[in-house]
C-alpha cells in the first residue's frame, strides 16, 4: 500500500470557490426641470459631465422639460455622486435615488 507523503492534516486546505461580495443598488441620477435653465446649457452639461452624445442630451433635455425630471444616467452611487455634484455646480438640479 502507497502512503501519500503530501497529506498534511496540521495545513488548511484551500478550495476553489466563489466568494459572495456586497454590492451596491443600482441608483439614478435624476436632473429637474426649471424655468431658469436653457435647453443647450443642460445638453452642454449632460454631455461634458455624463458622456452623452448630442442627440442623448437633446432627447434628456426634452424629457426633462416635458415630464419634470428624468433619470439621464444609472449607476452606482460612487460613479454618480461627483456627476451630480458637476450638474448642481452648474446650477441645474439634479440628484441621485435608489432603485428599488
Amino acid at each position: 500500500m502507497k502512503i501519500n507523503s503530501s497529506y498534511n492534516p496540521f495545513e488548511k486546505e484551500s478550495f476553489d470557490s466563489d466568494t459572495l461580495t456586497a454590492t451596491e443598488p443600482p441608483c439614478i441620477l435624476l436632473v429637474w426641470n426649471d424655468e431658469v435653465n436653457t435647453f443647450q446649457w443642460v445638453i452642454d452639461t449632460l454631455i461634458e459631465i455624463c458622456g452623452h452624445s448630442k442627440e442623448q442630451a437633446e432627447q434628456c433635455a426634452m424629457l426633462i422639460h416635458h415630464k419634470g425630471k428624468y433619470a439621464v444616467k444609472k449607476d452606482s452611487y460612487d460613479v454618480l455622486k461627483p456627476l451630480c455634484d458637476a450638474i448642481n455646480d452648474r446650477h441645474i438640479n439634479s440628484t441621485i435615488e435608489e432603485l428599488v
